[in-house]
């Protein structure tokens, strides 16, 4: 049993497209990313700096490109060269946050372009959020999670990612942050975080209201592998039955708009993929984070995290174990 798991904002780092610019096909591809985007990703993920692709415009879009660059290279690699043939290589899909967006694009909701054209227009929402709502993040490593819980909400803030293991991303007003880090949980550490905003709060409601707008009547198909969800772990098959029983694209929607305001719940995601009996899992590129916290949480699991054209070959050998349909 196979995931796709699709990493979200923070995990970019300067560069990170470089190695795959030299794989055939690839320059064309991100030509294509670009320009559904309207920025230009192939800059930015080579020569840009850290602040600058850390601007959440700019670092959803590339983030998001680069994920579709790897997860095309490795499925074509596989013999899956459309969306219909990943659904019989790929048992599972799931994305942190807007890796949710690459996700549904790997299911068969979006086309990649219509993917990358729909992340920069929730990225320019979400970046016109915080610049209205000063705010940040911060990370709350260990403690009880009853006391982190109260600790996050005594300082004013909200529990914005629900990660697992031991690790909750708070997020609220500069104020709030503040106090959560002069009181502390006991035995745990909050670090803040180099962020713009208090993404998955009340905090983004503009960002969501206009995001909704964008979002209705934009075309998009039914799913055709089951693709989680951030609000619950749970997959669209069990909130709607579409035609191919995943669910609907209006469903996958929805979702996406829902997911700006609400918690990130990767722990219920993580537990889904327990439930469902995954055996291996491939984090696409920009990989690393989402593994990190599969190898606390499902230790048993077998994992590649794709980061460069090199670790192609041993996700690959993965999706040959572990998939039950890989040519």
């Amino acid at each position: 049993m196979l995931a796709f798991l699709a990493p979200g904002q923070g995990a970019q780092s300067p560069g990170m497209l470089s190695p795959w610019l030299d794989l055939p096909g690839v320059a064309e591809q991100v030509d294509a990313l670009s320009s559904a985007a309207g920025l230009d990703l192939a800059t930015h993920g080579t020569v840009s700096d850290a602040d600058t692709i850390r601007d959440t415009a700019v670092a959803q879009p590339l983030i998001v490109a680069t994920s579709l660059v790897a997860a095309r290279a490795l499925l074509a690699r596989v013999g899956a060269a459309d969306a219909a043939d990943a659904g019989h290589v790929v048992d599972v899909v799931a994305g942190h946050s807007v890796g949710e967006l690459t996700a549904a694009a790997i299911a068969g909701v979006l086309t990649d372009a219509s993917a990358v054209e729909l992340v920069a227009a929730r990225a320019r929402h979400m970046a016109r959020a915080a610049a209205e709502n000063p705010s940040g993040m911060a990370a709350v490593l260990g403690g009880d999670p009853d006391a982190v819980e109260a600790a996050i909400r005594d300082a004013g803030a909200w529990p914005a990612n629900v990660n697992g293991g031991g690790q909750v991303v708070a997020a609220g007003s500069h104020e709030a942050i503040a106090a959560l880090v002069a009181a502390a949980p006991a035995r745990a550490r909050v670090i803040p975080l180099q962020v713009a905003g208090a993404f998955h709060t009340p905090l983004m409601s503009s960002a969501a209201e206009a995001f909704g707008e964008v979002v209705a009547g934009w075309s998009a198909t039914d799913p055709v592998l089951p693709l989680l969800s951030n609000t619950d772990g749970a997959p669209l098959s069990s909130i709607a039955t579409g035609e191919h029983g995943h669910g609907t694209g209006a469903d996958a929607l929805a979702r996406l708009v829902h997911q700006i305001t609400s918690p990130v719940r990767w722990d219920l995601c993580q537990a889904q993929l327990g439930k469902r009996g995954v055996t291996g899992l491939v984090e696409l590129a920009p990989g690393g984070v989402l593994s990190g916290l599969a190898r606390r949480t499902l230790p048993d699991v077998a994992r590649v995290a794709i980061t460069t054209p090199d670790d192609l070959a041993p996700a690959a050998a993965l999706v040959a174990e572990h998939s039950r349909g890989a040519a």
